[in-house]
């Protein structure tokens, strides 16, 4: 007889976006993202950092001050660092997220082919930039959907 509490399939590939968050350095917001294709493969995962060969240390990571001196202009987020990632193309692919999209985001997923955004939190919905996100994506003919993923609990295995 198989085993009755396991992971559904959002919740393993939402559990994946959440892990990938986890290598974030950013002290305010660890967001992760996991693409996954319509064979039900991971393709790309990331996560929001400094672009690859820029140092940590020397950048800043604050979010309130003058533009140059936050971390807005030099954070490449999980969105766009797992289209970067991808071991193919995207076309089809859904996209598991941790928090909704920004609207320079939703233009990548858009743009590669994505057609499903599936996000946990949704903080931002107030805003304008969200506002536009769901204009492109309503036009794009992209799918989103909320899932609520609690603390994952490992059953032991015998």
């Amino acid at each position: 007889m198989k085993r009755n509490h396991y992971l559904n399939w959002d919740e393993y590939f939402m559990g994946v976006a959440k892990l990938s968050a986890l290598r974030s350095k950013d002290p305010q917001t660890q967001v992760g993202a996991c693409i996954v294709n319509e064979d039900l493969r991971i393709v790309g995962i990331g996560y929001n950092g400094l672009p690859k060969g820029a140092e940590d240390d020397l950048f800043p990571w604050k979010n309130e001050g003058e533009w140059l001196e936050t971390k807005y202009p030099y954070v490449v987020h999980a969105e766009a660092n797992a289209i970067l990632n991808a071991t193919q193309a995207v076309k089809n692919a859904s996209i598991y997220v941790t928090l909704f999209p920004c609207n320079e985001c939703t233009k990548l997923i858009i743009q590669s082919g994505i057609k499903e955004i599936v996000y946990e939190s949704n903080k931002y919905k107030d805003t304008v930039e969200h506002k536009a996100a769901i204009k492109m994506l309503e036009a794009a003919n992209v799918k989103t959907r909320q899932i609520k993923v609690g603390e994952l609990t490992y059953a032991k295995v015998s």
